[in-house]
């Protein structure tokens, strides 16, 4: 492969270019036409010598996205021969040239938030976040047997030896219970990791907890965690809060914590100046005391009957 691969048309050469490789700019033009297409490549930038004999013609390169490329064209001929001849055609990058970022392996390029259903994310063996769960190897057997001193120590007591030690499968439902029959557990560098996580979305430092009325330790709506966690964090079941559904710290809070005021009653409408929804009795027939009708005398009254 040419030296114009790895070198810089700007860099310092001592050799003085052959003349005849020099003069081969037409046979270098046709030869960077041919690889890219005409009217990509633009005007003659310039001749370095790579070598004795050998020489590199730089082209403007004139394709959209590429802002300061050039064409390299490396010639060469033999030593006493007349004739030149085409070594290497390339496309390198200029000082000021547009360039792709540097590579990244996905492991680092990788954000939360980036996976799709369907996406696989598999974890390394060696994975600071985890550690080996309980495999039931390190359990005791039932019938371990006890040290040495212990043993010269029952001896000197004249006690009896009363089997204590759990069964493995015992041991095992309890590991269960807690969680630690998985294959991987976290470790404490995994839980440290994911609690400075959680402590930065929704902790103490957040704008949304230095104005809450109070913390999430004493509000209703925190649901504890289990483990370790427990100490520090909890979830949130607040459907108007904005941390519903997630991991907060308990110094964490915000404007609908259970206890930040009490609602008001709605206030009972006053009574009506004119009741309109009331009916007003009205009597049929005129009181006896009224003085408008005489009142009837019963005795004297003869009906007929006797």
């Amino acid at each position: 492969m040419s030296a114009a691969t790895t070198r810089s048309p700007r860099a310092t050469r001592t050799r003085t270019p052959d003349r005849l490789c020099a003069e081969a700019v037409d046979l270098a033009r046709e030869a960077a036409e041919e690889l890219a297409a005409p009217g990509i490549v633009g005007e003659h930038a310039g001749v370095v010598a790579e070598g004795d004999r050998v020489v590199t013609h730089f082209f403007a390169c004139e394709e959209p996205g590429y802002r300061g490329w050039q064409w390299a064209v490396t010639v060469t001929r033999a030593s006493r021969a007349k004739n030149v001849t085409l070594d290497e055609t390339v496309l390198l990058p200029g000082s000021d040239a547009l360039l792709a970022p540097e590579w990244v392996p996905w492991s680092e390029r990788l954000r939360p938030g980036d996976m799709g259903p369907g996406d696989l994310l598999p974890t390394e063996a060696d994975d600071l976040r985890l550690e080996p769960g309980f495999s039931g190897e390190d359990a005791p057997p039932p019938n371990s047997a006890v040290s040495e001193e212990m043993a010269d120590h029952l001896d000197a007591e004249d006690a009896e030896i009363t089997t204590r030690t759990p069964s493995r499968g015992a041991i095992a439902s309890v590991a269960e219970e807690l969680g630690m029959r998985r294959a991987r557990v976290l470790s404490r560098y995994g839980l440290h990791v994911a609690a400075d996580r959680w402590d930065e979305a929704f902790g103490a430092k957040t704008p949304m907890a230095q104005a809450a009325p109070a913390s999430c330790e004493s509000c209703a709506f925190l649901v504890p965690l289990s483990g370790s966690l427990r100490q520090a964090f909890g979830i949130c079941a607040n459907e108007f809060s904005p941390a519903d559904g997630r991991v907060v710290s308990l110094s964490y809070g915000c404007g609908g914590h259970s206890e930040a005021a009490v609602m008001p009653k709605p206030p009972r409408p006053a009574a009506p100046v004119l009741d309109s929804m009331a009916a007003d009795e009205f009597p049929l027939r005129p009181a006896k005391d009224s003085g408008s009708v005489p009142a009837p005398d019963d005795t004297s009254d003869d009906l007929g009957h006797s």
